[in-house]
């Protein structure tokens, strides 16, 4: 089976400091991989260039068969097949529910308004918010917006889904309502991304954890190394984590 995420040996500075100094790692479909690690270990860095928000210096990325290292790359096509959702919402706040999830099939895809509103309910209902279809962002709460963020990228059938820190701006309860949503998600064989501090969640729904430090994938393995690492410094990170 060949991997739908590949990444070696990436490399990306910002000027000139270097945030990824030779990243490689590879993701199979249906699997969930949590990219775990201190702020400023490059693993937002790393997921923004799987979306080719972030161009890369050096080293080769292929995700869902593009190769993002092109110049060429086919960004449109890139991003049908790979969804972001990020800490932020950004939903339209003068956008129902519904109508921030229709927005992208509608203009990316072309799809007619009945389907698109079709598929908007089928992925609302699916994060558990159909009796919020007609509300505007402002009458939700941060974990409703955050499932809403996620709907939105289901609406497009991704092959992949990325999350950067999702629940990271939310209180412990909004929290378990979005980790809810993206453990249904993994039990549904969707790939996942996800860059997480949540430690238990990771323990629970992840296949692979991959511990950056420095820029540099530092261990990999399955969820095991949560409960056994083998290097003093995941032992020290996972320690800290769980103390907050």
């Amino acid at each position: 089976m060949s991997p739908i995420v590949e990444l070696k040996n990436v490399r990306k500075s910002f000027g000139a400091l270097e945030i990824l100094k030779g990243v490689t790692f590879e993701v199979n479909k249906g699997e969930v991989a949590a990219v775990i690690g201190q702020s400023g270990s490059g693993k937002s860095t790393a997921l923004r260039c799987m979306d080719r928000l972030e161009t890369i210096q050096g080293g080769s990325m292929v995700i869902c068969g593009h190769r993002l290292e092109d110049s060429n790359v086919d960004l449109k096509a890139l991003r049908r097949d790979v969804g972001i959702v990020f800490q932020s919402y950004n939903l339209f706040p003068h956008l129902t529910v519904a109508e921030n999830v229709m927005l992208a099939p509608r203009l990316v895809k072309g799809i007619a308004r009945a389907s698109a509103h079709g598929i908007a309910e089928a992925v609302i209902a699916k994060v558990g918010l159909r009796e919020k279809m007609d509300c505007y962002p402002e009458q939700l709460s941060g974990g409703q917006q955050q499932r809403v963020a996620i709907a939105r990228s289901l609406a497009m059938e991704p092959k992949l889904m990325l999350f950067d820190e999702v629940t990271s701006a939310l209180d412990p309860q909004l929290t378990g309502e979005v980790l809810r949503v993206m453990e249904q998600l993994a039990a549904d064989g969707m790939t996942m991304i996800l860059v997480t501090h949540e430690m238990g969640f990771a323990r629970k729904v992840a296949d692979k954890v991959i511990y950056m430090k420095d820029g540099k994938v530092h261990e990999m393995g399955s969820a095991d190394i949560l409960r056994n690492p083998s290097t003093p410094e995941l032992s020290e990170f996972i320690s800290e984590a769980t103390e907050h």
